[in-house]
């Protein structure tokens, strides 16, 4: 079992930078491929980012890569995601995920079903 708690999400302008964190309690992260999805009022969950147990390959969406950055440090048990020139589109509940593997370069899980654990989401909201 794992506890995923969210954190870093708030209000800014477009063009803003925010950082997310995902902090996990009860086993060690090393043990699972996180990502990162998200929902807007109206619409489905959408896949953000993905990264791998190792941290060695990182995955995107269309609509964030190259303004987004997932990374992760094994040792503080954290997730993170670094979201540079925000767009109001952005806007958004953004959970961690978890999902546990035996395989730890592979982290290309795209949707909610494949992962584990959730966290209870942060709000990011970004205004024009």
């Amino acid at each position: 079992q794992v506890q995923l708690v969210e954190s870093g999400g708030g209000l800014v302008q477009a063009g803003d930078s925010l950082r997310l964190s995902c902090t996990t309690s009860g086993r060690t992260i090393s043990s699972y491929a996180m990502g990162w999805f998200r929902q807007a009022p109206g619409k489905e969950c959408e896949y953000v980012s993905g990264i791998s147990r190792s941290g060695g390959n990182t995955y995107y969406a269309a609509s964030v890569k190259g303004r987004f950055t997932i990374s992760r440090d094994n040792a503080k048990n954290t997730v993170y995601l670094q979201m540079n020139s925000l767009k109001p589109e952005d806007t958004a509940v953004y959970y961690c995920a978890a999902r546990e593997t035996a395989y730890a370069n592979n982290g290309y899980y795209t949707k909610p079903v494949s992962y584990d654990y959730w966290g209870q989401g942060t709000q990011v909201t970004v205004s024009a």
